[in-house]
This record gives structure tokens, sequence and C-alpha cells, in this order.
């Protein structure tokens, strides 16, 4: 069963980002900061990968005034985002499906954190473009999800990295090196250089990286 749909395992997902991501916490942070250089204080935002609630609540509690629109193709954890948000809901509309689900907006900013792994490569410029459409002229958008090298060597030397951090994190070592062989088999995975290539074609400018944390890069860019 996809894990995305099964209610165990995604009332288990909080736990997850903070113990296999490095730094989790500061990314949310960093990425709001981000958006925030740009973006009003009245601002609708886009979040593509909202299941869960995790960046939304990070986003709204610093940001009052923010409203958003949230997307996962996930029922279950679209129902875990409203739990989490909790108040913070009256701010939010979650919509179930993919990009195309989403309003045309025009939106003042947007993310799509450690989500685009999930999208196969030949999804990722469409949904790419998709996002752009919906957001105004020059503002600002959010990306982070696992890049790294994909030459045999380095792929596997990153990989083994990432379940060292989650075993240095918690995570039972069996338990993290079944991560590592599901990252590996089951994730499209592409290069930095890739990664970047695929948002200048899709249309952003100012592509920059912000953010490095072993398996994972997270860039910010303009529409």
């Amino acid at each position: 069963m996809d894990a995305f749909s099964d209610p165990q395992a995604v009332a288990r997902y909080a736990e997850a980002p903070p113990r296999l991501v490095p730094g989790f916490a500061s990314l949310q942070k960093m990425a709001m900061l981000l958006l925030a250089e740009q973006a009003p204080d009245d601002a609708r935002v886009l979040v593509l990968g909202a299941g869960g609630g995790l960046e939304i609540k990070a986003f709204a509690e610093a940001q009052p005034g923010w409203r958003f629109d949230g997307v996962d193709p996930s029922g279950e954890m679209l129902r875990l985002a409203a739990i989490t948000l909790g108040p913070l809901a009256s701010r939010t509309s979650l919509h179930q499906g993919l990009i195309d689900v989403a309003p045309d907006g025009p939106f003042d900013a947007a993310t799509c954190i450690l989500t685009l792994h999930f999208v196969e490569p030949e999804e990722r410029l469409w949904t790419l473009k998709e996002i752009r459409r919906r957001l105004k002229p020059d503002a600002p958008f959010v990306v982070a999800h696992h890049s790294f090298p994909q030459d045999a060597g380095e792929r596997e030397r990153w990989l083994a990295r990432y379940a060292a951090y989650a075993a240095a994190s918690g995570v039972e070592p069996a338990k993290a090196k079944d991560a590592q062989g599901m990252i590996a088999t089951r994730l499209s995975i592409l290069s930095p250089e890739e990664d970047e290539k695929l948002l200048r074609d899709a249309g952003f400018d100012e592509v920059t990286l912000f953010y490095v944390g072993f398996t994972f890069r997270g860039w910010v860019a303009r529409a």
C-alpha cells in the first residue's frame, strides 16, 4: 500500500522529517523568510505537497496575514494537514490532486518542499510550468527535495550518508537501511544541475541555491 494512503503511516508522518532531513525546522524558516522578501503581508501562497500541513503551519504562525492554498494527491495526508493546522486551517484551502487542481491565482508566492522527488522526471517540467503560470510576475518560488550527484559511485555514497544521518537521529539502523533502498529504487532523483535546468526551462529566473543538507537541496527562484 502507498504509505501516503495508509492511515497509520500517515499518522506517524510528522515524526519523520525532523529525523530524516538535516535542519528541517531551519529549512522551513528559511523558506518563509525567502518568500517574505517579496510577498506582501497579506500574501496568497500556493503550497504544492501540502499533506501533513507542517510547512503551512510554520508559515502561518510566522506570517499572520498570509492565506494558503495547499495541494496534495493524498486525501489521508490532507486530513492530517487539517488536524495539524487546527485553528490556522481557517486561512487555508486544501485541494486533493496534482497541480492542475490548484486555483489559477495569481499567487504572491509558492513552495514545493520535499515533494518533487516523488514526481516522475517527464512530469516535473509540466508541474513547474503550472506552478509558474499561477504566480504573479517576479513572485518567489521555493523548492527543496532530494537532489545529489547521480554518477554511480557518488550516488551510493550519498545514499549511505542519508541512512547514516537517519540512524544518528534515532531511526533504527535496519529501518534506515530500508529507507535508503526505497529511495534508491523508487524515487526519481536528479542531479542538482538537472534540477536547476528544469527550473530555468519552466521559465523561472534567478535560480539560487540556498540550502544543502546531505542528499537534500533547496533553491529560490522568481517567476
